[in-house]
């Protein structure tokens, strides 16, 4: 008799842990989703990966915070080098990411990455959310000058660029690029975060080509694909207005706002993470 008590009240604990494990599953979405259409009850969903896109003055490193936070729950990460080099070439090589990944995938991008974005899941059936991240969400016909200079607060004034000439692919021509100067690249870019790491950063920028930022962008893919907004209130890159104009023009699911830099992804990976799960569970 008391061996049954207690396997019983073994069982009864067993079941409760289980219950409870599975709550916090659901609760932080590192779970599988479970498939409850009639075609498909019982089965469980594929987990998204997320490929996530820098933009100009950085590179995917500035992405290792969320990388490791996602990793560390399961999920599957890519975060290709952005070529900076022109938004349609940028985009047809994003895309070329994008169609060798199977199944579902969420997509962020940061700053100009939002404008490589916008084109290259276009037309792509695998992509079930955008996620933006101080990133611009261009309409068609729209250049990143277009946008940039629309409302005013940007540091990125002629004054604290430089740039450089480098060789174009066609040995009749050179490229233009720019890079944000050190003395104000954390002013400008990355206020809220340290200031030794801003330093590295400023040394290793990634340069835009100055034709990227005259391109026009072509259809845009928020307009049938879900997206999601994080946006800085100190951005000193976008300024806040043009964010939150483009969020509402894109019928953003939704809109976070943190106090928080251009750099917000390095500064507050946690903050990003927890939105790109939001958009990963609704697309399960």
């Amino acid at each position: 008799m008391l061996s049954s008590t207690i396997t019983e009240r073994t069982r009864h604990i067993r079941v409760a842990l289980a219950t409870m494990l599975i709550g916090i599953v659901s609760i932080v979405g590192i779970g599988l989703a479970v498939n409850t259409s009639a075609s498909g009850a019982g089965q469980l969903r594929t987990r998204p990966t997320i490929v996530l896109v820098h933009g100009s003055f950085a590179d995917a490193s500035g992405f290792n915070g969320v990388i490791e936070r996602l990793q560390a729950l399961g999920y599957s990460t890519i975060a290709p080098s952005n070529p900076l080099r022109g938004v349609t070439s940028d985009a047809a090589y994003v895309r070329s990411v994008l169609d060798s990944v199977d199944g579902p995938i969420v997509l962020v991008a940061h700053s100009y990455g939002g404008m490589v974005i916008t084109n290259a899941a276009t037309g792509n059936p695998n992509v079930k959310a955008l996620v933006y991240v101080n990133g611009f969400a261009p309409a068609e016909g729209e250049t990143v000058n277009d946008l940039a200079y629309k409302y005013p607060g940007s540091m990125l004034v002629p004054e604290n660029l430089t740039i450089r000439t480098y060789p174009s692919t066609d040995p009749a021509a050179s490229g233009q690029e720019a890079y944000i100067n050190a003395d104000v690249f954390r002013q400008a870019f990355a206020a809220d975060v340290d200031r030794h790491a801003t330093a590295a950063m400023a040394a290793t920028q990634r340069p835009i080509d100055l034709a990227a930022l005259a391109q026009p962008s072509g259809p845009p893919a928020w307009k049938t694909i879900p997206s999601w907004f994080v946006i800085g209130k100190d951005d000193n890159t976008i300024p806040v207005a043009l964010h939150r104009f483009m969020a509402q023009r894109s019928g953003a699911r939704r809109t976070v706002e943190l106090r928080a830099s251009h750099a917000l992804m390095v500064s507050q990976p946690a903050a990003v993470v927890g939105v790109i799960l939001e958009a990963a569970r609704y697309q399960q």
